[in-house]
């Protein structure tokens, strides 16, 4: 019988997942939620009408296995990276989670490691678990930025198989300056690492941010990973998806189970392709809060970071939990991320933000 401490003892797991807990954001009941990095906006009515037009055409044919290749879907979103890319630069998966668990299957695993620089996304390490590749926490400034010259220095050290390179990073919020990008991938030439830059919210840089698909020619082991998840609006359809050299691409078809991306989900992906100039109208929106919560924690004596995302991480100037309930006895939820007096909040819709600052303004004149 299972114990109440532990209802997993009595089962032969792995000795590497022993006493572990899954990942997860708390998914409470709230007023306001700015704790998973959504895009709060919700789905224009044209993009659902034409979603909904979309899996009607394919719902009679769902006796059949889809298209394994999802061709349609790689030139849709090749075109709308630009930057010289076709269908055989691009692969896709259920979330970019998916896809960099992938590249792990393919160019990681047992006798292989995964380097990349904390605090970073904390689905990392757990996916270098699940495929049973080594785990190594490089490591940052104080101020939590990264130097060329530092982690070039840490991939020579650590001659790592694959490095994920969070841009704009998550939980800090600023993007990383390509010449990070290429001091990586330049000191990792000897051992042949693959670099991953993610992406996941490119979308919301500030202006002039460049992003890593520049760098793509030239480079048959640099990949840049994107979702539609945050700027698309589109975190329940799952969709993520990278741009690479073709024989990355081609890597995957080796891992990837047999009809991996359903009829639905390519039917919804390429119906919000189609219409991603209503569906990104927010980003906009959405980086004015952004900028607006920045602005505000800063004159309410806060210390925010500087942010290229939909999400602003901050200094709250004590202890991290105390504000985080307080918040949350106020109907909004934020993001503990662990990191002792820091905080992390979604920019969401103008209420929203408003909503929350009145909350921390509460909190600060309470304490």
């Amino acid at each position: 019988m299972n114990s109440a401490a532990d209802p997993l003892a009595s089962l032969p797991l792995r000795d590497d997942l022993q006493g572990m807990s899954p990942y997860g954001a708390p998914q409470l009941q709230v007023e306001v939620a700015l704790n998973t990095n959504e895009n709060t906006h919700p789905v224009p009515d044209a993009v659902v009408d034409a979603i909904t037009d979309r899996v009607h055409l394919v719902a009679g044919a769902l006796n059949r296995y889809p298209d394994r290749d999802f061709t349609a879907l790689r030139k849709a979103l090749a075109s709308y990276l630009g930057h010289g890319l076709d269908e055989r630069n691009i692969w896709a998966g259920n979330g970019s989670n998916e896809v960099l668990q992938q590249i792990l299957q393919a160019f990681g695993g047992p006798g292989r490691s995964l380097l990349s620089f904390v605090p970073t996304y904390s689905m990392y390490p757990l996916l270098a678990l699940g495929t049973g590749t080594r785990f190594i926490a490089g490591e940052r400034d104080a101020d939590f930025s990264l130097t060329a010259d530092a982690a070039a220095r840490q991939v020579a050290e650590h001659a790592p198989s694959v490095v994920f390179l969070c841009s704009p990073n998550n939980p800090t919020g600023t993007a990383l300056e390509l010449d990070v990008v290429d001091a990586v991938y330049r000191a990792g030439e000897a051992h042949r690492t693959v670099v991953v830059v993610d992406e996941a919210y490119a979308e919301f840089a500030r202006e002039a941010t460049p992003s890593a698909l520049t760098l793509l020619e030239g480079r048959p082991r640099l990949i840049v990973s994107r979702t539609m998840s945050k700027a698309f609006a589109l975190a329940g359809a799952r969709l993520g998806y990278f741009a690479a050299a073709p024989e990355i691409a081609d890597a995957m078809r080796l891992v990837r189970l047999p009809y991996h991306l359903s009829s639905v989900t390519q039917a919804t992906a390429l119906a919000a392709l189609e219409h991603h100039g209503a569906l990104l109208a927010t980003v906009e929106d959405i980086k004015t809060q952004r900028d607006r919560i920045v602005h505000e924690l800063t004159r309410l004596g806060l210390a925010p970071s500087a942010s290229d995302s939909n999400f602003v991480f901050f200094d709250c100037g004590g202890d991290a939990h105390a504000m985080w309930q307080a918040l949350l006895d106020d109907g909004v939820l934020v993001r503990d991320v662990g990191i002792p007096g820091h905080l992390r909040v979604t920019a969401g819709t103008e209420t929203e933000t408003s909503l929350f600052l009145d909350a921390v303004t509460g909190y600060l004149s309470a304490r």
